[in-house]
């Protein structure tokens, strides 16, 4: 059965495989058929390649073992990658919506020439592919909590705005509207940026030890709460390192107890929240004396 980094590993060289067949074909399309909206957009799929590099390889170094300066390990590192692409994925919106605005400058004064079929059908395509890709990279993001998998599934999307931004702006010429294309990568602008806030945001706060959400800490104080010997559940800490969740727990068993016979409770505590919860990589368990006892 696939790990983490061997999904999105997986993915990700899928993704390079089909850029790079799709960037050249848009680039091919753009150069016979006169198009510098679809010349532009085959430079921002070759963007993508370089992109699903850095996923892989901020995947890759999260997976490595703890070690003497890491004793936590180095899940951090993909969100370090996240970062990054958020910050590229900006820096793309950007250029599109700059783009559009040159291009309406370029339309007032009727210099933008009409481009060929060929075109229009490679933008079409392009929508296809790099939505689909995007759905198929976002499923398996979802699947294992990747922020950069996550970041590079939107770089995809981006790629299928941008792209119908040029179908809009090549349907607009030959139909005698140009401007529509300039004006539609203004709109895509302001997506992408939402979009790169959002990555961007999630990652800090999985870079800063931010807790787990409300229904997951009540689950895991509810699966602790299960064992008879727990009386209570008197604080529960969480924080979430990378993809990966650490938890402090006080517990409240029988004072009667052995050190034993708590210690063999707060294990079995241990041991079902690990197996509950997946995403769970260390818990430290305090037993208090019950006041009850």
């Amino acid at each position: 059965m696939e790990n983490t980094a061997q999904i999105a590993l997986r993915v990700s060289r899928l993704t390079i495989v089909w850029n790079t067949v799709l960037s050249f074909l848009k680039l091919a399309a753009g150069v016979f058929a006169h198009s510098g909206a679809m010349v532009s957009d085959a430079v921002h799929s070759f963007s993508d390649v370089f992109s699903t590099i850095i996923v892989m390889i901020g995947v890759k170094a999260a997976q490595k073992e703890s070690d003497r300066e890491h004793p936590f390990g180095h899940e951090r590192m993909e969100c370090v990658a996240a970062i990054v692409l958020s910050g590229v994925l900006l820096i793309t919106g950007l250029m599109i919506g700059y783009e559009g605005i040159q291009k309406i400058s370029t339309a007032a004064e009727g210099n933008l020439q009409t481009p060929g079929l060929l075109a229009l059908a490679a933008a079409v395509i392009s929508i296809a592919v790099k939505e689909g890709m995007y759905r198929y990279t976002s499923a398996a993001a979802k699947r294992i909590d990747s922020n950069a998998l996550m970041a590079d599934a939107w770089h995809h999307r981006s790629d299928a705005l941008s792209s119908i931004g040029a179908l809009i702006g090549i349907g607009g010429a030959r139909l005698g509207a140009p401007v529509l294309d300039p004006i539609a990568s203004l709109v895509i602008c302001l997506f992408i940026a939402k979009a790169a806030f959002d990555i961007f945001k999630d990652a800090i706060d999985k870079m800063v030890d931010q807790s787990c959400d409300n229904e997951t800490e009540n689950a895991i104080r509810a699966c602790a709460l299960r064992h008879e010997g727990i009386a209570a559940v008197d604080q529960l800490l969480t924080r979430r390192f990378g993809n990966r969740i650490y938890i402090e727990m006080e517990v409240s068993v029988d004072g009667r107890l052995s050190l034993d016979e708590a210690h063999e409770i707060a294990e079995q505590v241990h041991d079902d929240i690990e197996r509950e919860f997946p995403k769970v990589k260390h818990i430290m368990i305090h037993e208090n004396p019950s006041r009850a006892s």
